[in-house]
């Protein structure tokens, strides 16, 4: 991926880490530019997002609330990652899930 992509894709990627409606702002952002660093960052997010929304609504209510808490920091360390990548101007995979994100979003962003 070449320089010009990332610096025109940096501000998008880094807006969609700002909680689920800076995913949905970046999302609408990128809609016209289609730049693909900002599209794989909005699709980590929105994968990190649906398993925030899963674990909030489900693992607290139906498992426990300390399985959840476990759960919850280990998607924060994810968050970071991504984070810190998109400020880096790098597609940093999140470990295990950043393929299945990916391809799982491929035709949302």
């Amino acid at each position: 991926m070449d320089n010009s992509t990332i610096e025109n894709g940096k501000t998008i990627a880094l807006i969609s880490y700002l909680t689920w409606i800076g995913t949905i702002i970046a999302f609408i952002m990128n809609g016209e530019k289609r730049n693909s660093f900002a599209s794989f960052h909005i699709r980590q997010m929105i994968g990190l997002s649906l398993f925030s929304f899963i674990n909030a609504l489900f693992i607290v209510k139906y498992i426990g609330f300390w399985v959840a808490a476990i759960i919850s920091l280990v998607l924060f360390v994810f968050w970071m990652i991504g984070f810190m990548g998109a400020i880096k101007g790098e597609e940093k995979k999140i470990p295990y899930f950043a393929d299945i994100f990916q391809e799982w979003f491929k035709s949302i962003a």
